[in-house]
């Protein structure tokens, strides 16, 4: 079986092509690369494939060390596809929905700390046009909560700066309305007025320039924070716009704020996907109360005080830095070019 070339496949296409009337390009792009390696894999149309042939191909992926959440995403794809050809009458059955999957592990998203959030912000302290860009970029990321993909998608409309809210249009078109704090309006008001009318060449609707004047892209929203996180003396590599959503919403949920709440301001389908920022607050109070409870502080076998548990991590560096909503493009990292 060849592993390098699809094969020509008109109902795969034809799948594609419907697929991108209801979803975004870059679900499209993420469904084609799957679909086109299980064809690669299968050297015959897709529409041929049975549940024993999709068995060894998710076995091949197994041994090939990819990830569970890898696996489960190209099995997704597949069990879409074949889901359309039910309904199409093309299929009776749906070989996909039987494979048996590697379990998912859910782990805790990365946070800054607030501390580390202001060192992140304070760093966007210039007073030239892309500075003032750069400080409002990063104070409505942090401030607000939103995507990347939601902040460079923004509209110069669609933001209210008296009422102070932002209207944000998030997966799958729904919208929603965010507020914002006043250094967020503050930051955005001083862009408006001094940083935005120098990089404004081409007359472009879309709130954050880049230094060309067109719209600020995914990957140079990456690029941004990166500087900014080395001024700051941070880890560059850690520091990406998904990274100011989660210590968004954890520091929310730390200062008081309700579960309904947030997941309303995060613009999550399922609570369940919020609830995963509970347990970082809960790992915090953990880690506060080893260290200030006198007699939770533990002792180690070399008779030193020890306050920290073992599996603890108060910034949060111990976990994975993904959940369901993730928008980071890992490609999209590599683009160079003025930001």
């Amino acid at each position: 079986m060849s592993t390098t070339k699809p094969i020509p496949d008109p109902e795969l296409e034809a799948f594609l092509a419907l697929l991108a009337a209801r979803r975004s390009p870059r679900t499209v792009d993420a469904y084609r690369r799957d679909l086109h390696r299980l064809s690669a894999f299968l050297g015959k149309p897709l529409a041929r494939a049975t549940l024993e042939e999709l068995e060894r191909y998710t076995a091949e992926l197994r041994a090939e060390g990819l990830a569970a959440t890898t696996i489960a995403r190209r099995t997704a794809a597949a069990r879409s596809f074949f889901r359309h050809l039910q309904l199409l009458g093309a299929r009776t059955d749906n070989p996909a929905a039987e494979l048996a999957l590697p379990r998912r592990v859910r782990t805790l998203p990365r946070t800054l700390s607030p501390g580390e959030a202001e060192r992140l912000i304070a760093a966007a302290n210039g007073v030239g046009p892309r500075a003032l860009r750069d400080r409002a970029l990063v104070e409505l990321l942090y401030g607000a909560g939103i995507r990347v993909s939601e902040a460079v998608g923004l509209e110069r409309g669609g933001v209210d700066l008296d009422e102070r809210l932002v209207r944000v249009a998030g997966k799958g078109g729904k919208e929603r309305i965010v507020p914002v704090g006043r250094p967020a309006v503050d930051a955005l008001r001083r862009y408006l007025a001094r940083g935005r009318p120098f990089l404004d060449r081409r007359h472009r609707p879309e709130l954050f320039l880049n230094a060309k004047g067109g719209a600020l892209t995914r990957a140079g929203a990456f690029l941004i924070l990166r500087r900014l996180a080395a001024d700051a003396g941070l880890e560059p590599g850690r520091v990406h716009p998904h990274l100011l959503r989660h210590s968004f919403a954890t520091h929310l949920l730390e200062g008081g704020a309700d579960l309904r709440s947030v997941q309303e301001l995060l613009g999550h389908a399922d609570l369940g996907t919020t609830e995963l920022y509970t347990h970082v607050t809960d790992r915090r109070r953990r880690e506060l109360y080893y260290r200030a409870h006198p007699h939770a502080k533990r002792i180690p076998r070399n008779g030193t005080d020890d306050s920290r548990p073992p599996h603890d991590d108060l910034d949060g560096r111990g976990g994975g830095d993904r959940l369901a909503d993730d928008s980071r493009g890992t490609g999209e990292e590599r683009t160079r070019g003025p930001a």
